[in-house]
């Protein structure tokens, strides 16, 4: 089973946090929220598939395709 990450999200499609790579995720996304247990819903994909908007802890954000495939998630 491979396991599901931000990135493989559809717009629309939300996600629990389940576990975030913190090694490799920028700090100002763990301080805005991007932490195991919080809801996930990818709002847009910006052309070219780079950056994903994605809302979480009732902020939206913008973020790489790469660093979202380093948060992993249950879908909802």
């Amino acid at each position: 089973m491979s396991k599901i990450t931000v990135a493989n999200l559809k717009v629309g499609e939300r996600g629990l946090i389940e576990q975030v790579a913190i090694e490799h995720i920028p700090l100002n996304l763990l301080e805005m929220g991007c932490l195991p247990g919080k809801e996930v819903e990818l709002i847009q994909v910006a052309p070219f598939n780079d950056p994903l908007y994605i809302r979480v802890n009732g902020s939206h954000l913008a973020i790489r395709r790469d660093v979202a495939a380093k948060i992993q998630i249950i879908k909802l």
